[in-house]
């Protein structure tokens, strides 16, 4: 599907809509969509790929097929074994401390995983530290403000992240998996960049609203509007010598 477009839109909307049900679909779909994003940029085969935070190795699984070398490291358990046994080579680990020497990956992938950190720019540090020199980072994130960023909560975390918690137990009869400030944090857009752009280890090769079908590029650009209308922020990053 061509990036951007609103077929390719779409098409990912959908899939979303049936996450639940079709997980299968959906993160398959998800996981050619980030490394047809990732080949815009850098061939995936060949390629040490380091998947952090991938869950049970969809994204894994993908890079693998296009022949990199894909390692997962994923902190969680019960989401690394989710589809029965994980992808061979996967590892359970931390994010902020991974196992792996300075500048081994030529490519270091993280898909929605930032807003999960109680220290962003800590994390971001130990994806740069694994990097090679000139090699490339993927990182997305769903920003607070945007219609998703409560997650399950959305959209009424507008009114309240408690709030939507309350109504979110009442709906459904459970408590909701993501609780502000313990396993879910407010990133923001322009917080975001303008942290980023401080370091001096990484350059923006691209910063762009992952999933809009138009103006993905010009979106994160405007004050105001961006923090709502970017969605999930990509950014696209090379690692400096």
């Amino acid at each position: 599907m061509r990036d951007p477009s609103l077929r390719r839109s779409l098409t990912l909307f959908r899939a979303f809509l049936r996450e639940q049900h079709d997980p299968e679909h959906c993160y398959g779909l998800l996981a050619r969509d980030a490394a047809d994003q990732i080949e815009r940029y850098e061939p995936l085969k060949g390629r040490v790929v380091a998947d952090i935070g991938g869950g049970s190795g969809h994204f894994t699984e993908e890079f693998r097929r296009r022949g990199a070398h894909g390692y997962l490291f994923e902190p969680d358990l019960r989401e690394l074994s989710a589809r029965g046994s994980p992808p061979g080579g996967a590892v359970l680990a931390d994010g902020y401390l991974l196992p792996m020497a300075d500048g081994t990956a030529d490519i270091c992938f993280s898909s929605n995983v930032l807003e999960h950190v109680a220290d962003p720019q800590t994390f971001l540090s130990e994806l740069v530290r694994i990097t090679r020199p000139g090699g490339l980072i993927y990182l997305s994130f769903t920003n607070w403000l945007s219609p998703w960023g409560g997650h399950e909560t959305a959209p009424w975390h507008y009114l309240g992240a408690r709030r939507a918690r309350e109504r979110y137990r009442r709906r459904t009869g459970r408590a909701a998996k993501h609780t502000l400030g313990e396993n879910l944090f407010a990133l923001h857009v322009g917080r975001t960049l303008r942290q980023v752009r401080r370091r001096d280890d990484v350059w923006i090769v691209t910063a762009r609203s992952r999933y809009a079908p138009f103006l993905a590029e010009t979106i994160p650009r405007l004050p105001g509007v961006r923090e709502v209308a970017t969605w999930n922020l990509l950014l696209i990053l090379r690692r400096l010598p």
